[in-house]
């Protein structure tokens, strides 16, 4: 099975949304979705899926994550947990088209819990990673909500352009991926991407699988 790397166009924040609003209750449905996540591998559609939408301004970049679970859990609730070892939704992300050796990660549980690093890659795999757990990301905004009777839970990040790379303007062009890990308990992990990564087992750190998000230009 081929798997080009994505590419999505990312809208600005409609002007009708309330700022005052709770961004979970923003209404993202407005917003089309990027497509549904495929198993890291690339070998079907996750069975569990997740809906990924995007919107930025001036500011930030704006993700909401609708995420499927018949088995909703977590159980770290510090910032900067190993959440990445129970349930969670991923942002990598990096400016400029290039394949990134340097790019930002961030994770968000059912529960809300937060994990926020940084990450250079000098050889665009595992092979001399050099992450950084002690980086907070300046002025990060993040919220989850479960909904068990709906078997589902929602996450949102409001990444800050200037604490994500982005300098002295605005870059047009973005190199990122978006993750979900799922553990059903019992069963198997999922791990699914926008863009798979084409590794078994899962491996998300592989920035030459990032696809492109174009940022539309102001109307």
């Amino acid at each position: 099975m081929s798997h080009p790397l994505p590419t999505a166009t990312v809208v600005r924040l409609p002007a009708t949304w309330s700022p005052s609003a709770a961004p979970l209750a923003w209404p993202w449905q407005e917003i089309a979705p990027l497509p549904p996540f495929i198993l890291a591998d690339g070998s079907a559609p996750a069975r569990q899926q997740t809906t990924a939408r995007l919107v930025y301004d001036d500011a930030a970049l704006h993700v909401h994550f609708d995420c499927h679970d018949t088995d909703i859990w977590g159980i770290a609730t510090a910032r900067d947990s190993a959440i990445y070892d129970e349930e969670v939704v991923e942002v990598f992300i990096a400016p400029g088209a290039d394949t990134p050796t340097f790019y930002y990660e961030f994770e968000v549980s059912p529960l809300g819990t937060l994990l926020d690093l940084t990450v250079h890659s000098p050889n665009g795999n595992r092979t001399g990673l050099i992450t950084d757990f002690a980086w907070n990301c300046p002025g990060i905004e993040w919220q989850a909500h479960m909904d068990r009777d709906q078997q589902r839970w929602q996450a949102y990040l409001r990444l800050p352009w200037q604490s994500i790379g982005a300098g002295s303007g605005l870059p047009p062009v973005w190199r990122a991926n978006f993750y979900r890990i799922e553990r059903t308990r019992g069963e198997a992990p999922e791990f699914s991407c926008w863009s798979p990564t084409l590794t078994d087992p899962a491996d998300y750190h592989r920035p030459a699988r990032f696809g492109t998000l174009h940022l539309a230009p102001p109307a």
